[in-house]
């Protein structure tokens, strides 16, 4: 085995224990997966911008958002007053109930929303460049010359993470195809989002 490949291993196992775990994006992604709606979109546009951020931060730029701290700061802020507005649009769909392809307003969700929620979910993040850009990328330049294997290790992650999460949820469609279980997903989405939300703050 080559140290090429022993590198994208590494780097295929780490990004999975980075982004295998509950947290917005991923429930965001579920949702749309388990409603049908513009699944490709949403998965192309996390896995892209996950691979962007693990090109970055394998290019140094961790270096550079470490040095300007108050960036981080902003996207904090930012990021806390999204999660908390979705998550309370998440408890309100849980007190109303829906379906699997309408709101509580009986409206689908148009691409443009679903497109912007998931680059505000992405980039409003401010743990996914101190993970992403930072972490991974300062383990990636401990491999020297075969950080850019690792890196494709990593990026191979993300699109199959997100690829199995959006496209797979539609096999869970018979479970919640009853109100109760959709209005217990979205009650657990409020909690995980709000909960995101308020630890932004309070570590800041």
């Amino acid at each position: 085995m080559t140290t090429s490949l022993l590198a994208a291993l590494a780097g295929l196992g780490f990004g999975l224990s980075l982004i295998v775990a509950i947290g917005a994006q991923n429930a965001f992604v579920l949702r749309q997966g388990l409603r049908g709606e513009h699944v490709a979109a949403v998965v192309a546009i996390c896995a892209v911008s996950d691979i962007v951020l693990i090109a970055a931060g394998v290019a140094g730029a961790g270096a550079v958002v470490s040095a300007v701290p108050w960036v981080l700061t902003v996207v904090r802020y930012a990021g806390a007053a999204f999660l908390l507005g979705y998550g309370l649009l998440a408890a309100r769909r849980a007190v109303r109930g829906g379906t699997l392809t309408t709101d509580t307003t009986g409206r689908a969700t148009a691409l443009g929303a679903a497109v912007a929620t998931a680059l505000a979910l992405t980039w409003l993040n401010p743990h996914v460049y101190l993970d992403t850009v930072v972490l991974l990328g300062s383990i990636a330049g401990t491999h020297g010359d075969r950080r850019w294997s690792f890196a494709g290790g990593a990026a191979l992650a993300s699109v199959a993470w997100f690829a199995t999460l959006g496209f797979g949820a539609r096999y869970l469609r018979p479970v919640f195809a009853r109100p109760r279980a959709w209005q217990v997903l979205d009650a657990v989405i409020a909690v995980v989002m709000t909960a995101l939300a308020v630890s932004l703050v309070v570590s800041a």
